[in-house]
């Protein structure tokens, strides 16, 4: 069939967007209007929301704000849109679609996301990523009536059709990284009871960008990696190292079914992100962020198959999730002018999708059998490209890695720490070593947990040739150092809210950092004494080696800690792990003198 284009090429959607000033907009979300004449768009770093008319392809109102933007929520006659907004003291702003205007700021937590309206309107629940918890708004009040705690980084939710179960997608694994089935988990809260329930998904799961709810009720669909990291790191065929997959979970009694992959076997599907259902429920949409594609996967025909499966042999189960094969036939893939596809929305048999990195929405109407671009529209004037956003999309664009499996953002999303342990061949084989933050790393060589990288530029370029197995230019090396460095820590949820000061009882366990010794290694302002260092917590083939000391700012999101993960929390750091004698000297320490000691360090 030929491809039947409705527009070419990248077209300005209006002249109303204002300057930028050379920054970017960044878009973050999108949602339809109830009829699918209109789009709203939320640019993150741009603050604004962009509302585009899909009739005219124009830009017909633009909505400022004072903070960064991260998320959308749409009523259902359309006359109120909910944005999320803000860090450390996040808020929802309810906005009337027809004038713009603000009608009311409500509270929410740090860096709230993925705000989600009750099917009766009464009801807003909101995820704080940083906070680990789901507020829970009640729109009559215009009060916040509860807070629930999830599991970690809160990123994504849905609501089943009949309101009943908030399910909520947390992005990183919880719990030290040595185990057996490391993994991430879904939350699934009971809106009546507010009891929570927490699906582990496959082992290895890790980057849960996205969960929908199929419209029917009857299932939900959560996108994420599998990583491979029970081997070492030493190609990438086939997903040796890195998969992509959904996971089905069963809203009748909230079983995870089956895990799916997304990649075929010469081409991963990296960073997947978005997520959709077609109205009729026959077609599931997904993005890959870091190819720029779309898999277009036919439900009915996809679960033909599954029901060959039985969910309760785990050996079936097990050949499933390394089946790189299943979704042929069933599934297209569909690549676009985009880059960076992080949001998606469905109207009918077409979906528009927000592009982070290109600053614009492409339309693609999926009824055609090679899919069909409607357009290509820019949300704004070019920005000049600097190269710390160069080093930034480089560092998310696993195009120019082997056979596209990943990139430098699989391992270390929002270039922090995905949680899991991996073992890298360039210090060893058979001594995993927990993922590390690149926040930092340029000031604070040498690299990796033995130092066996003199400084984070040879480590960035290590990590190109050697786990992208790509040779790029130093141009592109040196962008992404640019990124690395411009990294700026996001402010600890556990300081005081109103003020980011340190709360009454960090001052007091500041002290105790001093007299506990860990200031002799971590002395501020970076909180590293930049030594390699006996801490006496190797084990095995690593047992009397030195480690590089770590930097401790922004340690609260970095867990699991020590050079092999098995810390779960900081707690279990200054108790029982032997590491280098802090566990003695913190044992002197009451419990209340304790507890202050970690709010200091919770506070960095």
């Amino acid at each position: 069939m030929r491809l039947r284009i409705f527009a070419l090429g990248a077209i300005l959607l209006s002249g109303l967007v204002n300057s930028r000033g050379g920054h970017p907009l960044s878009p973050v979300d999108v949602l339809s209007s109830p009829g699918g004449d209109r789009l709203y768009v939320a640019c993150g770093s741009g603050q604004r929301v962009l509302c585009v008319d899909t009739t005219g392809i124009q830009v017909d109102q633009e909505i400022m704000f004072d903070h960064e933007l991260t998320g959308l929520e749409l009523s259902q006659d359309g006359q109120q849109l909910y944005v999320t907004a803000g860090g450390l003291q996040g808020s929802v702003l309810e906005i009337d679609t027809e004038t713009g205007n603000t009608v009311r700021c409500l509270d929410a937590g740090h860096t709230p996301m993925a705000p989600q309206l009750s099917p009766d309107e009464k009801t807003l629940y909101v995820c704080n990523r940083f906070d680990n918890d789901v507020t829970v708004v009640d729109l009559e009040r215009g009060e916040t009536v509860a807070r629930i705690p999830v599991v970690r980084e809160p990123v994504a939710a849905d609501l089943s059709p009949d309101g009943r179960l908030l399910f909520v997608a947390n992005l990183l694994p919880s719990g030290a990284a040595n185990v057996k089935d490391a993994g991430a988990v879904v939350s699934v809260i009971d809106t009546t009871s507010r009891k929570t329930r927490q699906i582990p998904l496959i082992e290895g799961s890790t980057g849960v960008r996205g969960i929908k709810v199929s419209p029917d009720g009857s299932y939900a669909v959560a996108v994420h990696h599998v990583a491979h990291y029970q081997v070492p790191a030493t190609q990438l065929e086939r997903g040796w190292v890195m998969t992509s997959a959904i996971s089905f979970i069963r809203v009748s009694d909230l079983s995870l079914l089956y895990t799916v992959l997304l990649d075929d076997a010469e081409q991963g599907f990296p960073n997947p992100w978005a997520i959709g259902f077609s109205g009729d429920g026959n077609t599931l949409v997904v993005s890959s962020a870091g190819l720029n594609q779309l898999s277009l996967i036919q439900v009915p025909e996809l679960f033909e198959k599954l029901k060959l499966i039985d969910p309760q042999d785990p050996q079936a189960v097990a050949v499933l999730g390394n089946d790189l094969s299943f979704l042929s036939g069933i599934r297209r893939r569909i690549g676009f002018n985009g880059v960076g596809p992080r949001a998606l929305a469905v109207v009918g048999n077409c979906v528009y999708v927000a592009n982070y990195f290109s600053d614009s929405v492409d339309g693609i109407d999926f009824s055609f059998a090679e899919g069909c671009t409607l357009f290509n529209g820019s949300l704004g004037p070019d920005v000049p490209l600097t190269d710390e956003r160069r080093g930034e999309i480089l560092f998310n664009d696993a195009r120019d890695c082997f056979q596209n499996w990943l990139s430098c953002a699989s391992c270390h999303p929002d270039a922090r720490t995905d949680g899991l342990n991996w073992d890298l061949p360039n210090d060893g084989v058979g001594n995993p070593k927990n993922a590390k933050s690149m926040l930092l790393a340029h000031v604070t060589p040498a690299a990796m947990w033995l130092g066996v990288r003199a400084d984070a530029e040879t480590g960035v370029r290590a990590g190109l040739r050697h786990i992208e197995f790509s040779v790029r230019p130093e141009d592109e090396a040196r962008c992404i150092d640019a990124y690395l460095k411009s990294l700026h820590p996001v402010p600890s949820p556990f300081r005081d809210r109103e003020t980011g000061a340190l709360t009454v009882a960090a001052e007091r366990g500041k002290l105790a950092f001093e007299t506990v010794g860990c200031a002799g290694c971590h002395p501020a302002p970076l909180f590293t004494d930049l030594q390699m260092r006996d801490v006496g917590t190797l084990l095995g083939r690593d047992e009397g080696r030195l480690v590089d000391t770590p930097q401790l700012v922004e340690v609260w999101r970095t867990a699991p800690y020590l050079h092999d993960g098995r810390a779960a929390t900081l707690g279990d750091v200054l108790g029982s792990m032997g590491h280098a004698g802090i566990s003695k000297a913190a044992s002197g320490l009451s419990k209340e003198e304790l507890d202050d000691l970690l709010a200091y360090i919770r506070s960095l």
